[in-house]
């Protein structure tokens, strides 16, 4: 099977895309791959390092506001597609997956106007503006939360959970606590904002050191590489309890979470799958600064359900964040129950659902 995967912009939507082609390639020795994407992407470095044919087109993405680069943007969209069928035409692929971003337009766009088997990966709540546009062209759409089949055409959509999910199981969580320096027998809580970190977060973190000091758990703070220097300006001035560890990135979080009793994070489609697969616990608090708020649609999927606790930005400071953190943690019963119903939540098959549909669609096109 030969396979056009595209997908770019953050790591919400390239991460996925890698997983699923994992996944593929555990099960089919013989597929292909090309992943197309945008020169000033991640996916640009992240792609090639993982040894995945890459090609670039050009494309922005549509201001919301009525804009006159919004006319530049449909003549990049005319060209990426004109690029993107030269592409497929030369590669032959038997199906073409979007996951995400604004690259995902053109390509896929392209592949259903040359009768291509399509399918779009909508890992959020709510859809993007290019989700929404495909959904008119692709034969599927795959989706991770319920929530999101009310936005598209409900013939197409498909309920396969977010591959990331699939990635996170079977790793040895003795082993990732021992890498990121965390006892094997205390409670951990691990604490991050992103692959970037979040400064209301860390802002938290940091006024909350001298108490989490004096807690019978440990806790593990992810600054992100970018805030890492001023976090650790300031808890030079107030110290560093011995129970929590500080660093700026970890990169084997899938091995690390399996070790972790409960996680404080925003609510990253990537991360909600891969806490739900295993079962963690959540204090969720959404970015507010993204389109449609759809972080807290996609933490009250949890929250809802019990698996997780919704702790908005506006109410987020260092007494707010303990005492969530006290109210799960440090009651066996309550920790207890919302691991089971994180647990329920999760797709650990998803990458492998994901695939199943790809070959019904490639197999439907055939007859």
């Amino acid at each position: 099977m030969k396979i056009v995967v595209s997908g770019g912009g953050t790591g919400g939507h390239i991460y996925p895309a890698l997983a699923l082609i994992r996944e593929i390639q555990k099960e089919n020795k013989e597929a292909e791959f090309l992943y197309i994407g945008t020169k000033t992407g991640l996916e640009s470095t992240i792609v090639p390092r993982e040894k995945i044919p890459f090609k670039s087109i050009h494309i922005t993405g549509f201001k919301r506001k009525l804009s006159l680069d919004n006319i530049k943007t449909i003549l990049r969209f005319l060209k990426g597609a004109r690029d993107s069928k030269k592409m497929l035409k030369e590669f032959k692929p038997d199906i073409v997956i979007g996951t995400g971003g604004y690259v995902c337009g053109p390509v896929v766009y392209a592949a259903a106007k040359l009768n291509i088997p399509t399918i779009v990966h909508e890992q959020n709540s709510v859809p993007g503006l290019t989700n929404k546009f495909l959904s008119r062209y692709v034969d599927r759409i795959a989706i991770c939360f319920e929530e999101a089949r009310d936005y598209f055409p409900k013939e197409k959509v498909v309920f396969t959970g977010n591959p990331r999910a699939s990635e996170v199981n079977g790793k040895d969580g003795i082993r990732g606590r021992l890498s990121a320096g965390l006892s094997t027998t205390m409670p951990a809580v691990l604490i991050f904002g992103g692959s970037r970190g979040a400064r209301p977060i860390n802002d938290s973190v940091v006024k909350a050191l001298s108490e989490f000091g004096e807690k019978p758990y440990q806790v593990l703070y992810i600054t992100g590489d970018v805030h890492f220097d001023d976090v650790q300006n300031e808890v030079e001035l107030v110290g560093n309890p011995k129970n929590v560890v500080i660093k700026p990135f970890i990169h084997n979080m899938p091995e690390v979470l399996s070790g972790i009793d409960l996680v404080v994070s925003r609510a990253g489609a990537t991360t909600l799958a891969e806490i739900t697969s295993l079962g963690i616990p959540s204090i969720l608090v959404p970015s507010p600064y993204v389109t449609n708020n759809h972080q807290e649609k996609n933490a009250r999927s949890l929250s809802d359900h019990g698996a997780a606790e919704l702790l908005l930005e506006k109410d987020l400071n260092s007494k707010s964040l303990i005492q969530h953190i006290d109210k799960i943690l440090l009651d066996d019963e309550n920790l207890k129950m919302m691991k089971i119903k994180a647990k329920k939540l999760g797709v650990p098959d998803s990458a492998e659902r994901l695939y199943k549909l790809m070959k019904q669609q490639v197999k439907g096109k055939q007859k």
